[in-house]
This record gives structure tokens, C-alpha cells and sequence, in this order.
């Protein structure tokens, strides 16, 4: 079959949708991108691996088209095709909760997509960056786009970034489950949870990442009011509210003298110390109503 020799996707105007497939393929294929309606040598051939276009899902033939699928089906754009080649589909699914409006919107458009997602119309076109605009925008600008050319170098940062993102959140939600513990605090509602990960060697880089989807996934989301997780910025502590519960409040700890930040908006503090009973005890000040 031979290694692909360049990604050929459509002409015309860019979408999310198709950018996205062709970062993530020059993440394991870093060739050369071409917009141009594809010939029937290019669907004919697997090293050519054709993106959005074409008419034809055959993975095996690299071929990654979504458009002949039934109106009614289940949306997937060529994003989720080419994923799902990679076996990096149900993890981006469960991952990234941006993917299913991307979905969406490249399949059904913005107005069943605002219904879908339960939201005014409106609210999709402010949430609008201009990064993705400048973005689709320069790559629609030019018929090629080759390693080395500035967009390709940011697309395969893109791809990588991604990938590695989808790849290494299974094994951190693992870390967590392996190393996190829950801690019961008293509270005027009653007891509730906060999720504690000590610190560990070597520390991850972001300690609180994954923090959030380990407890939704743990079943917790109700009952659970804090996190605690170490600071990466120093040797303490940094404490926040989960899912910005009204309970907590954070700048009823800022006066404390081992907390040296308290977020003005209370969500977040950060404290040097390192003993349990104290974050516990800065736990409790930090109740409303306590």
C-alpha cells in the first residue's frame, strides 16, 4: 500500500470540521495538504488519504467522507471518521465535549445544533473565536499547504495536541482513581464531598486536570463542593469549588496567613500548607453560612 503521500481535502470555503481531520492526520502522516475535488486516481488511491469530499467512507482505501450518509443518521463529520481510524473515537467522544457541536454543526447546521444543545441560536455565534475564523480562513486561502509552511506547522501542533490529549486522559483519570481520596465535610446542608490528590513524584503537570471529568464519572457530581490538589506554582495547595457550588467562598480565607491568594470571585484559593487538618479546617472557613 506505501505510506500516504499527501491529504487532499475540498476547495472552497473551510470548516472546523475538515481542519480538524487534517491536523489530526498530519499528527501521523506529516504530508502535504491539498484542497482540490478529488479524481478518481485519488479515491483509488490509499496513500491519498481524501478528507470531507469524494463521496466514500473506506478507511482502508483512505477515503473519509460523510456527505452519503442518510440525512437521518446520526451526526458525524469527517473529524469523527477519521478519529474513529485512528481508534481514537469513543475516547474523543467521552473527552471532549466540544466534539459532539462540531458534529453537529458541520451535519445539521446551526439551527438544529442550538436545539440540540438547548441553547438560543444567538449563543453559538458569540461563542464564535476569531481564531477559528482566522484559521479556516487562511487555510481556505491556499490550494496547498506544505510541512514547513506556518498554518501546516500550527495544524500538526493542533493534531498533536489533540491526540495526546485524548490519549493521556484515560491514563490520568487512572493516576486519579490510583492516588485520589474523598473527604466527608461537615457542612450546613449536611456532609459533603471533597476530592483530595495528594501530591505525588514526579507531579503532573497540571494537577488538577481531569479532576472535574474523574468526578462526574465517579457518580459525585451531586454531592461533591470542593477539590483540593497540589499548586503547581508552589509546595501548598490549591483549593476550588467544583462546579462553582454556592457553598463555597474562598475569600473567606484570604486573611488566613498560609493562604496566599484568594480569587476576588472566591472560586479558587491557594494555601502553603500541607497538612490535612489544616485544609480541612480551611475547608470549613471557607462555608458560607458556617
Amino acid at each position: 500500500m506505501g505510506d500516504p503521500v499527501r491529504i487532499l481535502t475540498h476547495p472552497g470555503g473551510a470548516h472546523m470540521d475538515e481542519f480538524l481531520a487534517c491536523a489530526v492526520m498530519t499528527h501521523f502522516h506529516p504530508v502535504e495538504i491539498v484542497r482540490a475535488e478529488p479524481t478518481p486516481d485519488d479515491l483509488d488511491d490509499p496513500r491519498v488519504m481524501v478528507v470531507d469530499v469524494g463521496g466514500a467512507h473506506e478507511p482502508n482505501w483512505g477515503n473519509f467522507d460523510h456527505h452519503q450518509f442518510p440525512a437521518d443518521s446520526e451526526p458525524r463529520c469527517a473529524l469523527s471518521l477519521v478519529l474513529e481510524h485512528f481508534g481514537l473515537y469513543e475516547d474523543a467522544k467521552r473527552f471532549c465535549s466540544w466534539l459532539e457541536a462540531v458534529e453537529w454543526f458541520d451535519c445539521r447546521g446551526p439551527v438544529d445544533t442550538a436545539k440540540h444543545l438547548g441553547v438560543d441560536r444567538d449563543a453559538l455565534h458569540r461563542l464564535h473565536s476569531p481564531v477559528d475564523v482566522t484559521l479556516t480562513r487562511r487555510f481556505a486561502a491556499s490550494d496547498i499547504h506544505r510541512p514547513g509552511d506556518s498554518l501546516w506547522n500550527v495544524m500538526q501542533m493542533i493534531g498533536e495536541d489533540l491526540v495526546t490529549f485524548v490519549r493521556g486522559q484515560r491514563e490520568r483519570l487512572q493516576f486519579i482513581a490510583d492516588n485520589a481520596s474523598w473527604w466527608q465535610l461537615p457542612t450546613p446542608e449536611g456532609e459533603r464531598d471533597v476530592l483530595f490528590l495528594p501530591r505525588t513524584e514526579p507531579m503532573p503537570s497540571e494537577p488538577s486536570g481531569g479532576l472535574e471529568r474523574f468526578i462526574a464519572e465517579s457518580g459525585k457530581e451531586q454531592t461533591t463542593i470542593a477539590m483540593v490538589y497540589p499548586d503547581r506554582r508552589g509546595s501548598g495547595y490549591g483549593l476550588s469549588r467544583f462546579n462553582d457550588h454556592p457553598l463555597m467562598d474562598f475569600t473567606q480565607v484570604e486573611a488566613c496567613d498560609d493562604v496566599h491568594f484568594a480569587h476576588v470571585r472566591g472560586f479558587v484559593a491557594k494555601t502553603s500548607s500541607t497538612d490535612h487538618a489544616r485544609l480541612q479546617e480551611l475547608l470549613t472557613l471557607a462555608l458560607r453560612g458556617a
